[in-house]
C-alpha cells in the first residue's frame, strides 16, 4: 500500500485512515512496547504499529504486536507480519476506532489464528485492560480477565505492567 498516509489499513477490502493520536494512546503504546519487550523471553520481541497480513483483503495494523524474534529479525517482507509469527496483538481504543478496535479486528485476529488479544481502554484517570484468549473450539476470543492500572499474567509470558503513572512516566 504504497503512497497512502501512515497508518492506513485495509479491513474487508476497504481502506481505513486513522485520525491523529490522543496523548494518553501514544503513551500506552510507548509503554506498552517498552515494558513487553523488557519483559518477554528472548524468543519474542515487541513492536508497534506494524500491519498483519491476515488475508487478501485484510491487513490491519495493531497498536501493539509480540512477535517471535525470528519474525521481528526478517527483512523481507518489511512492511507486514504474518498471522503465524504474531503470539499477541494489542489495542488502545480512541474515541474514532472504538468499533473497529472492540468488535471488527478482534474477530479478525482471532479468525487468523492470533491466541492473545488485549483490549486496552482509558477510564476516566485509569487505564483498563482488556485480556483475551482465542477459543480453539469456537475460534473466536474469550475473555480471561478485566485489570484495572495494574496487569499481571503469565500468559502468554510472565508480565507485570503497572499503567498508574501513564501521563507521568519518562518512556525510551
Amino acid at each position: 500500500m504504497r503512497g497512502l498516509p501512515r497508518h492506513t489499513e485495509l479491513i474487508d477490502g476497504s481502506l481505513v485512515f486513522v485520525s491523529p493520536q490522543e496523548k494518553w494512546h501514544s503513551r500506552v503504546i510507548n509503554l506498552l512496547v517498552q515494558e513487553l519487550d523488557r519483559q518477554a523471553p528472548p524468543e519474542l520481541r515487541a513492536e508497534r504499529e506494524m500491519a498483519v497480513k491476515l488475508a487478501k483483503r485484510q491487513v490491519p495494523e495493531p497498536d501493539v504486536l509480540v512477535v517471535t524474534a525470528e519474525a521481528y529479525a526478517r527483512t523481507s517482507p518489511s512492511t507486514h507480519y504474518f498471522p503465524e509469527d504474531v503470539v499477541l496483538a494489542i489495542e488502545a481504543v480512541s474515541p474514532d476506532s472504538e468499533d473497529r478496535d472492540r468488535d471488527t479486528k478482534p474477530r479478525k485476529y482471532a479468525a487468523g489464528g492470533i491466541r492473545h488479544f488485549w483490549r486496552v481502554e482509558q477510564h476516566e484517570e485509569g487505564t483498563v485492560v482488556h485480556v483475551y484468549e482465542r477459543d480453539l473450539e469456537s475460534g473466536g476470543y474469550a475473555l480471561t480477565g478485566i485489570h484495572h492500572d495494574r496487569l499481571r499474567l503469565k500468559v502468554p509470558f510472565d508480565i507485570d505492567i503497572d499503567f498508574t503513572d501513564v501521563w507521568t512516566r519518562r518512556n525510551g
